[in-house]
Formats: C-alpha cells, sequence, structure tokens
C-alpha cells in the first residue's frame, strides 16, 4: 500500500524507532510525526501512515509504547480510526491466543473509535479510506458485490467487523464446528504453528494468559451487544439485513448460536441472552443502551412522533422509511445541548446524509424532503410531546405523483415546494411565529410589487394587514435558503406560499423606526438605535460588514456598542446571517496587533472592554451550541486561549472605567474567559477515560491540545478548494485571524495549569513547600477566606500537624483581596481547598465556616 512519499515513510519508522528507544512522550512524537507529514504535503488523516505503524507494531515490535503512538495518532486524528481497526482485525484477530494483550488493546480502540462512524464520514479523504478498507477486507469480493460508494462500504465494514467478532468468540467457545459451513469466511485462526508463545512454558504465566483470553471472551461478547444497541450502527447492521439476505442469515444462525450455547454470554454484565434475541429479532427495534437509560422520553419521542419507522414503506417516499431513522437520532444529539462538538455538526449531518442516501439508493429529491421532515418533527418534538397522526404530516400521494427530474439542484427546489404540503409539521414554536409572519409578509410585499425596508416587517402585525398572512415554518425554511442563494425570489411565487396581494402599505405601520433600515441610511448609534439592533437580527451582510467595521474602526463607546449588538439577536435569532455574525465575533476576539506594537505588554490590554462584552456575550450554552453547529469551537478556543495568558499574567492594579461607570478587572477579563474555555472541553475528567485500558494519556479531543491541532488543520487546507462551502469557510477564518500553527506550548501559564489540574485529578495532591511564593499566596487566600486563622498562632496550611486552631468568618473586606495574576491564584486554589478541607475534617474548622468562607 505504501507505494508513495517512500522515504518519508522510512523517515517516519526511523522517528518511530528513535522515540520507543527513548520513551519519548506520545504526544511529542504525533505532533513530530504530523509536522514532517505536513512538510512533505501528505494529507491528514493518512491511510498510508496508518499502514506503516500496524506494520511497525505487528509483530516484531509489539510492545506498550507503541500502541500508545498509535493510541495518540488515532486521538490526534492523523490517522483514519475505521482503516487503523480494519488492519488491526487482520492482524490481530487471528493471533489473539498467543498475543491476548494486543487482543484486548484492539478491542479498547474498537470499543473507542467504532462508535464515532458518524464523525469520520466527514474527512476530505472519507472516499479513500472506504475504498483502502475494502481493499484490505476484501468486502466487495466476500459479500459478492462489486466495489461501490463509500456508504455501501459503511454498511460492509460495519457488518464484517461485528461478524470477524461473532466468529471468533464462537471459536474461542468452540462453538464455531457447530455452524453450517463449520468455519469461518474471516481471518479468525492464525496460519502459523502454534509453539509454547514466545517464552518458556511458566505455570503462572500461563494461567494468567488464560484468565486474560477468557475476559477478552466476555468483552467481545459486551461489545457485539454495544454494536447491537449503539441506535446509529444498529439500523447499519440491519440495512446489512435487507441488503445482503443470503449473508445475513449465516449471521443470524451465528447469533442464535450464541445466544443458545455461549458461556461468554452468561457471565456477561452488559447483555443477557434474552436480551439478545430481542436486539436480533425481525421486528427490528432500535434497542439503545443510552436512550433507555438517560433519556427515554426522547427515544420513543423519536420512534412515535411522526416516526420514520411508521408502516408507510420506501414507495411512499424515502423520508417516511426506516432508513432515515439515523438521521433523526442524529438531529436529537446535535440540538441535545450536553455536550459540545468540536466538529462542525453541519459537516456531520451533510456527512450522514451523503451516506444514507448512497446507502438507500434514493433520489436527491427524496434525500432532501427526508432532511427537511426529519428537521421539522425534531422541532414538533420540542414544541409538543404528543403523537402526530400520519396524516397530518402531509399527502403521501403528491410525493408519489410528483416526478422529479434534473440536477441536485433542481431536486432541492422539487423538494421545498412539495414541503408546503406537509401542515401538521409547519407550525412554528412560539418563540418564531413573529419571525415566520414576518417572513410571509415579506412574501406577500414582493408579489403585491410593493418596495418595503426591513423595518417595516420589523413592525408589522397580522392586525395590521387587510389579509392573513401568518407564516409557518415553511416561510423560515425558504428564506433561510434564498439568504444562502440556494433560491432566489421566485420561490415567493410558488402555487400557495403567499394567500394573496396587497395594494398599499398598511396605514398603521410607522414610516420610519430605529431599524437596520436607518442604521444603514447613517443613523448614528443612540442607545434607542442600539437597543433595536441589539433586539432584531440584521437581514443582511452589509449591515453586519457595516456593525464589524464600527467595532474595529469606532471609538471605544462605539466598539463596545458594536460588540454588543454582533452578540444580540443577530446571534441567537440571525438564522439567515448567523455564520457571518459568528465569524465577526471570532474576529473580533483576535483583533491583530498594530504594526508598530513594542514592549511587554500585549496589544490585547487595549481591547479589554470590548473583549470583556464579546466574551459575557456568547457565554450561554446556546450560543456555544451555534459555535459548535458552524465548527468554529476549535477557532473560539484559539481566539481565548491568548485572553486567559495575556490577562490572567495582569496584576489587577487600575480598572477600566466605562461611560456608564461599570468597573472593568483583569481577574474579571480572566475569569470570563476562562470559564468559556472550560466549557469548550470535558476538564473535570479524569485523563484515565481518554486513554487505553488502564494507560492514561494527556492528549484527546477533550484536551485544548487536540482542539489547536483540529483548528491547526483548518489552518493546513486553506489551499484545497476541493473542500465543502463550510470547510472553505473555516479556513478563510482560520487564515485570517492567524496565518501560522498555534501549539498550547504558546501558553506556558495554561499549559501549566491544565497539567497541574490533571495531576490533582488523578492522584491526591501534593508538593507544597513552606516558605515558596505558592505557600505564602496559600497563606493569603486563607486569611481572606477566613480571617481569624490566627487563634491558634499557625495558619491553615499547618493544621495536619495539629496545632493550627480554625477560624470564623466575618464580614468582606475588599481590601483583603490579594493583588495577584489570576494564574498565580489558580495555582494556589487547590492547595487551600485542601487545607481548608483538611482543617475542617480535623475539626479546626466548622463546615459552616468553610461553606461561607
Amino acid at each position: 500500500m505504501v507505494s508513495v512519499h517512500t522515504g518519508i515513510w522510512d523517515s517516519v519508522r526511523e522517528l518511530t524507532r528513535v522515540a520507543q528507544r527513548k520513551r519519548s512522550d506520545p504526544l511529542h512524537w504525533a505532533l513530530q510525526v504530523c509536522s514532517n507529514l505536513n512538510s512533505a504535503g501528505v494529507a491528514l488523516p493518512s491511510v498510508e501512515l496508518a499502514d506503516v505503524l500496524v506494520s511497525y507494531i505487528c509483530w516484531d515490535n509489539n510492545l506498550p509504547i507503541l500502541w500508545k503512538f498509535l493510541e495518540k495518532a488515532l486521538v490526534l486524528k492523523i490517522v483514519p480510526p475505521m482503516f487503523v481497526l480494519a488492519l488491526l482485525s487482520t492482524r490481530v484477530i487471528p493471533h489473539r491466543q498467543s498475543w491476548p494483550v494486543a487482543y484486548r488493546l484492539y478491542l479498547e480502540l474498537l470499543k473507542r473509535h467504532a462508535f464515532t462512524l458518524k464523525f469520520q464520514i466527514n474527512d476530505l479523504n472519507y472516499r479513500k479510506v472506504m475504498e483502502s478498507i475494502d481493499d484490505v477486507l476484501l468486502l466487495s469480493q466476500r459479500f459478492g458485490m462489486t466495489p461501490s460508494e463509500p456508504g455501501i462500504l459503511v454498511v460492509q465494514f460495519i457488518f464484517s467487523i461485528v461478524w470477524q467478532l461473532l466468529d471468533a468468540t464462537l471459536d474461542d467457545e468452540g462453538l464455531l464446528e457447530l455452524t453450517s459451513d463449520k468455519r469461518s469466511i474471516w481471518a479468525t485462526k492464525s496460519q502459523e504453528m502454534q509453539l509454547d508463545y514466545h517464552d518458556n512454558y511458566d505455570e503462572k504465566r500461563a494461567e494468567l494468559r488464560e484468565r486474560l483470553q477468557n475476559e477478552n471472551t466476555v468483552m467481545s461478547v459486551d461489545l457485539i451487544g454495544q454494536f447491537l444497541q449503539n441506535k446509529v450502527i444498529s439500523r447499519i447492521i440491519f440495512l446489512a439485513r435487507r441488503n445482503m439476505p443470503a449473508h445475513w442469515v449465516d449471521f443470524i444462525q451465528r447469533l442464535r448460536l450464541l445466544e443458545t450455547n455461549s458461556s461468554a454470554l452468561r457471565n456477561s454484565n452488559a447483555l443477557t441472552p434474552e436480551a439478545l434475541h430481542q436486539l436480533t429479532s425481525d421486528a427490528p427495534t432500535v434497542l439503545s443502551r443510552d436512550y433507555k437509560t438517560t433519556s427515554p422520553q426522547k427515544f420513543h419521542a423519536v420512534m412515535d412522533f411522526g416516526s420514520l419507522s411508521s408502516s408507510a414503506g420506501p414507495c411512499q417516499g424515502a423520508s417516511h422509511s426506516a432508513l432515515w431513522l439515523p438521521l433523526d437520532l442524529l438531529l436529537e444529539d446535535v440540538m441535545d445541548g450536553c455536550l459540545v462538538n468540536a466538529t462542525s455538526a453541519i459537516e456531520i449531518i451533510s456527512g450522514l446524509i451523503k451516506t444514507l442516501q448512497a446507502i438507500n439508493g434514493t433520489s436527491w429529491h427524496d434525500t432532501f424532503l427526508a432532511l427537511w421532515i426529519a428537521s421539522l418533527r425534531l422541532v414538533q418534538r420540542v414544541r409538543i410531546r404528543y403523537n402526530f397522526d400520519e396524516t397530518e404530516c402531509g399527502s403521501t400521494n403528491q410525493w408519489k405523483d410528483k416526478k422529479v427530474t434534473g440536477k441536485c439542484h433542481n431536486d432541492l427546489v422539487s423538494s421545498l415546494q412539495i414541503l408546503g404540503d406537509y401542515q401538521g409539521l409547519l407550525t412554528p414554536p412560539q418563540s418564531v411565529v413573529s419571525a415566520a409572519n414576518q417572513a410571509a409578509a415579506k412574501a406577500m410585499f414582493f408579489v403585491s410589487g410593493i418596495n418595503v425596508g426591513s423595518a417595516y416587517f420589523d413592525c408589522i402585525g397580522l392586525k395590521d394587514m387587510p389579509i392573513d398572512c401568518s407564516g409557518n415554518m415553511h416561510h423560515l425554511i425558504v428564506e433561510a435558503c434564498i439568504a444562502r442563494n440556494l433560491l432566489d425570489t421566485s420561490a415567493y411565487l410558488w402555487p400557495g406560499y403567499v394567500n394573496g396581494q396587497i395594494n398599499q402599505i398598511p396605514h398603521s405601520v410607522p414610516a420610519q423606526a430605529p431599524s437596520w433600515s436607518s442604521f444603514m441610511k447613517g443613523a448614528p448609534l443612540t442607545p434607542l438605535l442600539i437597543n433595536a439592533l441589539v433586539s432584531t437580527p440584521a437581514s443582511s451582510l452589509a449591515e453586519l460588514e457595516k456593525i464589524f467595521e464600527i467595532a474595529v474602526k469606532g471609538t471605544d463607546d462605539e466598539k463596545i456598542s458594536a460588540a454588543t449588538i454582533l452578540c444580540g439577536a443577530s446571534l441567537i435569532r440571525g438564522w439567515n446571517i448567523q455564520e457571518h455574525t459568528i465569524h465577526f465575533i471570532a474576529r473580533l476576539l483576535s483583533p491583530p496587533a498594530p504594526p508598530k506594537c513594542c514592549g511587554n505588554g500585549s496589544h490585547l490590554i487595549g481591547y479589554a472592554p470590548m473583549l470583556n462584552v464579546l466574551i459575557v456575550g456568547i457565554a450561554s450554552i446556546d450560543c456555544i451550541q451555534i459555535f459548535s453547529l458552524h465548527g468554529l469551537v476549535p477557532q473560539l478556543a484559539c481566539s481565548l486561549m491568548p485572553i486567559c495568558e495575556v490577562f490572567g499574567s495582569c496584576v489587577p492594579d487600575v480598572p477600566w472605567v466605562l461611560t456608564n461607570g461599570e468597573e472593568i478587572s483583569a481577574h474579571a477579563v480572566f475569569s470570563n474567559a476562562f470559564i468559556l474555555l472550560l466549557k469548550l472541553w470535558r476538564f473535570n475528567h479524569p485523563p484515565l477515560e481518554h486513554g487505553v485500558g488502564e494507560t492514561p494519556t494527556v492528549g484527546s479531543q477533550l484536551t485544548p491540545e487536540y482542539l489547536l491541532l483540529l483548528r491547526n488543520s483548518h489552518l493546513i487546507s486553506s489551499g484545497n478548494f476541493n473542500k465543502s462551502r463550510n470547510r472553505r469557510r473555516l479556513s478563510a477564518v482560520a487564515s485570517l485571524l492567524s496565518p501560522h500553527p498555534v501549539f498550547v506550548d504558546s501558553f506556558p501559564k495554561l499549559k501549566a495549569w491544565h497539567r497541574q489540574h490533571q495531576a490533582c485529578i488523578a492522584s491526591t495532591l501534593s508538593g507544597l513547600v513552606h516558605g515558596t511564593p505558592v505557600h505564602k499566596i496559600v497563606d493569603g487566600l486563607l486569611n481572606m477566606m477566613f480571617k481569624k486563622i490566627n487563634r491558634g498562632g499557625q495558619s491553615l496550611t499547618s493544621v495536619t500537624s495539629g496545632s493550627s486552631s480554625s477560624s470564623g468568618p466575618g464580614n468582606e473586606d475588599t481590601s483583603l483581596r490579594p493583588k495577584l495574576p489570576s494564574w498565580d491564584i489558580l495555582e494556589a486554589v487547590p492547595f487551600v481547598v485542601d487545607a481548608a478541607l483538611t482543617a475542617c475534617a480535623h475539626g479546626k474548622l466548622s463546615p459552616r465556616e468553610l461553606a461561607t468562607g
């Protein structure tokens, strides 16, 4: 496979050998490899690198440090996970008896990376990855199908991974002989002579090996159950049933054999024979363990509310088929709000759409309509949680009778025209009724030949119009498509889109009001106009560009006003211009240094008031999800890190005083930025969760390192024009804000805190030395929190010696607040907490005093 860049792969092997000998940090090794490949012009993630690493490990270098290197390459997305799993399945499964530790590591990697399918199908080299998997596993040949689209190969790959685990388990338990063909179509046994396992025979070692082999068999059974329970993968497996019926019969026969005869299944704590039977019954039901245990309401709402798994078959339209259920569930995940995805939700959804379209073999018309209906069902599930009768969701006859021809864009237009027939799904939630009505009024004015500005729509009510112009979700969707040049205003002329025409503007509508229109005509930013622009989303990119120009070139007060406007309705409800709004906010969070910037101080200090307004304005979880939707979480993290580094290093001597009298300190700017940064990854989870088996690691997609690496990947690929519109936009933003890669080493204070934080989570706190600067800060903070700590003459930091006395809280005195940089305080905080808790445990401090302090 490694046929090009031969020199670079030799250098990777040598780099790996050296790192192996020195036992280098896996993250450092991975970053070196990434840098070398980028310099050589190798696209990442690289299937060639995956082949090199797996071949290097199996089996001449089957060492723990090499598996750590491989795991780090997976975490940092420099190798494609699905391809690595395919390679390992052909190398490790046949040798699982002689290399049980390697098999355990394979199972761990499978458990971690096989369930992130929806994130992997968005890579630029997705097609190449799937074709490479086909070459390795011979999927097309085994399943008797000609090489096909990546989406079909995804189904075959998932099916093959589960089948390999199943056959390996049956073989380990001596059950494979009971199958009809008495063998596996996969390589489950090594063809090499089984000698005494590379070591002299040792009874204790043999016993440990046998125990690990038995544990691996049970873990394999558990993984099979997890695959069948996973909401997306289980549906893909059942697609294999529909498209490969002959192979499905053999697969089910093996599952039934496992169900009735497996001792490993009976020993499993995660799966029972009864549950396995239910998961693979003839009436397929997606039984996600996550949904059953954490959110049954959400799952049943998806299944029941105009469900995709209804009795309507494919002949009644693709979106009425269970084939589209993964889309419903993915949309639920995207809008959940519990987790922040670093990858653009737009990329994830579009990738799944392409995969399902290829798998289902549907036209783009049916695919687009499935997307619209799935999205509308999500809106309705949020609006009211009850079941719609299937007839309320529109006319399936109209869908069947619609003859769709032409290219992809024509299919998009036809799907939108048909969408208007689904009245039961188009009722807008209360929060967007006004916007829907304005969209309908805008179309009515256009059809009537009346040209008005956006200010009029803000003032129009239903009672003002001579005829009904109430809008719905259809009007909002069409407006969003027009704003993105996917449709033109001829859509307003579609039959039934408007209810009629009017002759003149209603008299009750004011001729002029503070609005975006008056702002574009030159009105100054008075408090009244600012409030109007904050509460009403902009209607065009030109309006946002003018606000952005003020934020860059205006006075300090104007900059603050412009920042406030950008974080208002244009961000929260500006669906037609939302991506432009967050890009302008991202640019303002990373202001360029002036050409003649000199000295030790950062240029960011001068932007403190505006930066604080922006950070506070986007701090809500809803706003963070908007950044996540458009894939700007990595860039947001990259913008926040220097702000934290700079303001966290400042001594809060003199605050910034705004025109309204409000004071902003360096502590305030840092605290707001730092808290927002922490929301972007699961900082409070121990590093052990991110590792393979019992091997803790530092880097993962949940760390600052990964967020920066993902942001740098946007920068590296900025010259590639064969990308989606969204990826080109991400590349443009990354290049505009900083043309060079950014690494966590650029932020030593943040890096030091992160390491200390992980150490505190992973083990007992230690290392405070009396008389050091940190010890003095700890004492100062304790004095501020517990003013009477010196009753016994010693501080709480020495309470473990038994010579300290307790303290009592008193009224707050701002003069006691430490005038210290935030990073210094954060370094001391763990020791402060430890000292206070220890004092409380020894009875030197009451729980009430602890809580008050």
